[in-house]
């Protein structure tokens, strides 16, 4: 039988050693700020693509990309099956009750 592998617990004077909520990561901040120079080039481009692409497929692609830009992404309804209605959760009503009255409306 093969050996498992042991658990590494953290050493308790190790917590707290991450970055504090906030602070921004000093590790990907040159990065970000290189690459948003290309942001309105970008952009243009972008604009460029939703017009003048020759696939309607690639037009679309470039469309929605600037409207998630401008707007933000569109929200996501969760739903039981297909032709069923988004799923609505109650404030105060824990995700565990909502995996019940599913299982129970299921039949499991």
């Amino acid at each position: 039988m093969a050996k498992q592998p042991e658990k590494v617990r953290k050493a308790a004077g190790n917590r707290g050693q991450g970055r504090k909520p906030g602070v921004p990561n000093k590790a990907t901040a040159e990065l970000k700020r290189l690459a948003r120079q290309y942001t309105p080039a970008a952009l243009e481009e972008l604009a460029r693509l939703s017009t003048q692409a020759q696939s309607e497929q690639s037009r679309v692609s470039a469309i929605k990309e600037l409207l998630d830009r401008a707007y933000g992404k569109a929200t996501q309804p969760i739903a039981g099956d297909a032709a069923g209605e988004p799923i609505k959760v109650e404030p105060g009503v824990s995700m565990t009750d909502v995996a019940k009255l599913l299982l129970a409306e299921l039949g499991g």
